[in-house]
């Protein structure tokens, strides 16, 4: 399927990866429409920052992901919808599990129905690679058996099958999109990578952490963005969950020594237990097996974790970016 010159919606455009994925289809040639969670200040997450010559060229959508309504209006006229807005922090998962059924399942639930009144041509639902839970086996490919060890990683799987459910009874023109860890500018206190950087340039000698011994597979931003738009043009991905992901892993401990080493080789890293998640729930291991992506897409990961880190630092590195960032506090 080609994209250039289509009608994109991208919901969770105000988010981190939603943000840097409204720009790079712009750069591919897509008209993007936007959907942002509407509230009384007018603002529009990240695409605020983005530089206005762009945002012009944006349209921008203000709504409520959880409302029918307002979603089948921004489906309307739409050729293709990539589906990311969603609740993400698994500790506030256990705090409001409710808020995730309603956003994560509720909110998938809206955009496909949507999208199959209006016969859009191709939907891209978000998934994590937080719905396999601690591997099984490694790497982890397609067919790992799915575990809710959050109400985040629950509600996740929940939209899922969802979408499997619009494909399979209806033919639902449906890509299921699993990223694995991703980083990269813009993204939210809440995530171990800006955690460990925020507390390390405002010059704080001791990096506080979670659990230190789990593993990750951690992919830059721009790699995941290239993986979205490489499922979007691949027909043979219809009604299939695919991981995008590096296909390597790395303890916490050592990216945030790895972290360390690149702003402040003197500070050290602390365990703190109000951090850690409950025994059962932490996801010991994560490693991807992306095999599927490169045979029915042709994606491979570009960006290096070191490279990555690097763009990562350079950006929190100016204090404007850095503003709204509470190094100080536990996010949730």
């Amino acid at each position: 399927m080609e994209i250039r010159n289509k009608k994109v919606l991208v919901t969770g455009a105000d988010g981190f990866i939603g943000s840097h994925l409204s720009e790079a289809l712009m750069a591919e040639g897509c008209s993007v429409k936007a959907f942002v969670f509407y509230n009384s200040f007018n603002t529009w997450g990240w695409l605020d920052t983005i530089a206005k010559d762009k945002l012009k060229n944006i349209e921008i959508f203000s709504g409520d992901i959880r409302d029918p309504n307002g979603v089948r209006s921004a489906v309307k006229g739409v050729d293709i919808v990539f589906h990311l807005a969603a609740l993400i922090g698994i500790p506030f998962s256990y705090h409001s599990p409710d808020s995730y059924i309603d956003t994560n399942v509720k909110g998938t639930l809206n955009v496909l129905q949507a999208a199959r009144d209006f016969s859009t041509e191709k939907v891209l639902v978000t998934s994590t690679s937080e719905v396999y839970g601690t591997a099984q086996y490694s790497p982890i490919d397609e067919k790992h058996p799915l575990q809710g060890q959050s109400p985040y990683s629950a509600s996740k799987i929940g939209a899922d099958k969802i979408a499997e459910s619009f494909y399979r009874s209806f033919g639902s023109p449906v890509v299921t999109a699993r990223p694995f860890n991703t980083f990269g500018p813009r993204q939210s206190a809440r995530a171990v990578i800006p955690t460990v950087i925020t507390q390390l340039l405002e010059d704080k000698k001791e990096i506080r952490l979670g659990s230190t011994h789990p593993t990750r597979d951690l992919n830059y931003v721009g790699d995941i963005c290239r993986g979205f738009i490489a499922l979007s043009r691949c027909d043979e991905a219809l009604g299939r969950e695919v991981n995008i992901g590096s296909g390597k892993e790395i303890s916490i401990g050592d990216l945030a020594a790895l972290i360390v080493s690149l702003i402040n080789p003197d500070a050290k890293v602390v365990s703190e237990d109000l951090r850690k998640r409950p025994e059962k729930s932490e996801v010991e291991r994560l490693i991807c097996d992306n095999r599927l992506i490169g045979e029915l897409a042709g994606w491979n990961p570009e960006v290096s974790l070191k490279e990555g880190l690097i763009k990562t630092i350079e950006w929190f590195g100016n204090p404007e970016n850095r503003r709204q960032y509470k190094s100080d506090i536990y996010n949730v």
